[in-house]
């Protein structure tokens, strides 16, 4: 009967694990090895990873650093940064690629703070799907005489423990984020 809350904290713990990673795409004023994650490039013919192509380092707070491990990549990884959905522009010198991290207006800022709120809400709703799941599954062993009823009772109240810890780091993240956006 644990084995349905273990389940339950397991697929929670990845939905938080996917937001974590969607905020993380998203670009504050400051440089981050993490903000180019997803950008792939054309390794002879294979979309890779930038991180697998080459090293990625910050110098300074608003600089980053691409050193790639094959000189003849060096016009791939530039070309796959200036086409990624990040607004970024990147300066090559021999084959080092710095990449300056333009300033956030505050339009800008408060457009992604909205992207921010929208995939909490998203991660908040995977977490009550699951919990929605870990109850029927529940109710299901009452139906089958599995459990008994205080059993019953004492699971959903366990669901709803773990079910409200996620949702209260969901928020701190957020706010965190949030709080990331809006310093200068």
């Amino acid at each position: 009967m644990h084995k349905t809350i273990k389940d339950a904290e397991a697929r929670m713990r990845k939905g938080i694990d996917a937001f974590k990673a969607e905020i993380a795409k998203l670009r504050t004023g400051r440089a981050h090895p993490s903000i180019l994650d997803h950008v792939r490039v054309d390794y002879y013919g294979t979309l890779m990873p930038i991180n697998q192509v080459a090293n990625v380092n910050t110098t300074d707070a608003r600089t980053l650093t691409v050193t790639p491990w094959e000189k003849g990549m060096v016009q791939a990884i530039e070309k796959a940064i200036l086409n990624s959905d990040l607004g970024l522009n990147p300066a090559t010198t021999g084959d080092l690629i710095r990449v300056p991290m333009p300033a956030l207006n505050e339009e800008r800022r408060k457009e992604l703070i909205k992207v921010v709120r929208g995939e909490a809400e998203s991660a908040r709703v995977g977490v009550r799907t699951v919990r929605r799941d870990a109850n029927a599954e529940i109710k299901e062993m009452l139906k089958e005489k599995q459990i008994t009823e205080d059993e019953e009772r004492r699971m959903m109240d366990d669901i709803q423990k773990v079910t409200d810890k996620f949702i209260a780091e969901i928020d701190q993240l957020t706010s965190a984020k949030e709080a990331d956006l809006l310093a200068v």
